[in-house]
């Protein structure tokens, strides 16, 4: 299934706003098959030291992830974007089934078909372990409440 997935490239930097924002929205939601369908059926992607193809891998992946990240909470910001490519930074929060919190800063570089699909998707993450009364996502699991702080409004 290639439901095609708005806006479109080329990208302005109001539509790839639009489009950084409908992904955050999609990983905050923590659901492995619907944030899937945002992505080619052969998607590649680098992601730390995983390599997952296409979309049931990315499903494995993602499954793995969230049951690791307990607590996810995400923002993503807009860093640049030209035709079909958009440039993300991002940094989440979650702890380990320890306790221990943590907030994880990274870029991605994005590319897309033109059904709006992302087709390719590489990124660069960093892990630092922080205190809880450090964390700065606060708002209930799922979507990020439009009045919350993003990235640049929260000094990250």
């Amino acid at each position: 299934m290639n439901t095609p997935r708005p806006p479109f490239p080329p990208f302005t930097p109001e539509t790839a706003a639009q489009k950084v924002r409908m992904a955050e929205d999609g990983w905050n939601s923590r659901d492995p098959q619907r944030v899937a369908l945002a992505y080619t059926e052969d998607s590649v992607w680098r992601n730390r030291h995983e390599f997952p193809l296409g979309r049931a891998e990315i499903v494995e992946f993602l499954s793995r992830k969230w049951q690791r990240e307990q607590e996810y909470r995400l923002i993503k910001e807009l860093w640049a974007c030209d035709g079909n490519r958009i440039a993300v930074r991002f940094a989440y929060e979650w702890h380990d089934a320890s306790g221990q919190w943590f907030r994880s800063y990274g870029n991605e570089n994005w590319e897309f078909d033109a059904q709006g699909l992302m087709a390719r998707r590489f990124a660069s993450i960093n892990d630092v372990p922080i205190s809880a009364d450090e964390r700065l996502f606060h708002w209930p699991q799922g979507r990020r409440p439009d009045e919350h702080p993003g990235l640049s409004e929260l000094g990250l």
